[in-house]
């Protein structure tokens, strides 16, 4: 039987997928490569891994959400990644969708009864 820890860091996980994707969604307005995209992420106080960014970079470009182009910076071939027309289309509502989820929930949380 999982104990109190395992089953809180499932559900954390599980929390955290969600809100991830809005983020990188969110902070791909500005242009970045994977570096800058993951310290943006950190400063704003959303850590992800190398090992998650990266396959979920994949997958929102092959849905369309995401535009990228390698280029060369410092010397180095880099992949710069940008939202497309669809995927800013695809934010706003996600982001109607999570203020107003976030507002329901916030309400349940706060209810004292």
């Amino acid at each position: 039987m999982p104990n109190d820890t395992d089953i809180f860091e499932t559900l954390r996980q599980e929390l955290r997928r969600g809100s991830l994707i809005l983020a990188v969604l969110g902070q791909l307005k500005a242009e970045h490569y994977g570096y800058t995209l993951r310290k943006a992420l950190a400063e704003a106080g959303v850590e992800i891994d190398e090992g998650a960014l990266y396959p979920m970079l994949r997958r929102l470009e092959s849905q369309g959400l995401l535009t990228s182009e390698w280029r060369e910076e410092e010397r180095r071939n880099k992949r710069f990644y940008t939202l497309s027309t669809e995927g800013r289309a695809v934010l706003d509502r996600l982001i109607a969708e999570w203020t107003g989820l976030n507002a329901s929930v916030d309400a349940i949380l706060r209810n004292k009864s």
